[in-house]
């Protein structure tokens, strides 16, 4: 059901998990374990699914998440909010105990960031827009607001699309190399000529130290290789399905 950072777990009072699709109630292309109140699930099976993710991470009923925008966007939570009250960001950071902060992704990098000694933590929706928007970047200026320092952030990146399975158009490729042409190394041949293989984790990592993270812990997990545990909104795509279900990374401060 779920999926921990060594690194991470080594902080006694910081509860972590990056949830696989299994363990929940949810059923067709949503099964099982579907965290996406974006999703066409039915949401009461989405609230469940939830309610089991807060259970297992030992905390009251107690998970937000964000209207994902793939921006550069991060925010403080300081007590839980519905969907309805929910910002349009792609960061959540918070010091308040017992409260978990997560994100949804299906091959998007969740990224989850704590600084032991300040008592703050943070997720990060991170995928190739918010990347190179500068995301992780504001999430750790907005745990730094709440009393975190950079130096001693410990920073975990999840199950997420690799590189093997990461196939882009020329597009893609200059729109990285127009931000910073030493981006050019995040990226492999394909096996057609007019396409390239991006390494989204290698790119988060480098924009992680960039931001002088330098405590990194990347367990290396494929969501498009791995149908067995993760959802993929590529695989979807490729099959032609209606819909696809999304996975919850999420951080909290023990009570």
């Amino acid at each position: 059901m779920l999926i921990r950072s060594p690194r991470l777990a080594a902080i006694k009072r910081v509860r972590h998990a990056f949830f696989t699709r299994a363990g929940g109630v949810s059923e067709g292309v949503y099964a099982s374990l579907n965290g996406g109140q974006g999703s066409n699930d039915e949401p009461a099976r989405v609230a469940e699914n939830r309610r089991r993710m807060t259970a297992a991470l030992q905390l009251p009923d107690a998970l937000v998440t964000a209207i994902q925008i793939h921006s550069a966007t991060a925010v403080v939570a300081e007590k839980p909010w519905i969907r309805t009250e929910a910002p349009r960001a792609d960061a959540i950071v918070t010091r308040t105990p017992g409260l978990a902060v997560g994100v949804t992704v299906a091959d998007c990098g969740p990224v989850l960031l704590a600084d032991d000694a300040a008592g703050v933590v943070g997720a990060v929706h991170a995928g190739w827009k918010g990347a190179l928007a500068g995301v992780i970047e504001a999430a750790v200026a907005a745990m730094e607001r709440l009393g975190a320092e950079r130096a001693r952030i410990a920073a975990a990146i999840g199950p997420l699309i690799r590189q093997p399975s990461y196939e882009v158009g020329a597009e893609f490729v200059e729109s990285f190399r127009a931000a910073d042409p030493k981006n050019a190394r995040f990226f492999a041949a394909a096996a057609r000529a007019d396409r390239a293989l991006f390494d989204l984790p290698g790119f988060l990592v480098a924009r992680l130290q960039q931001a002088g993270i330098g405590d990194i812990d990347d367990l290396g997990l494929d969501t498009y290789a791995d149908e067995a545990r993760f959802f993929s909104y590529r695989r979807s795509v490729h099959r032609r399905e209606s819909n696809y279900g999304r996975l919850i990374g999420a951080i909290a401060l023990a009570e």
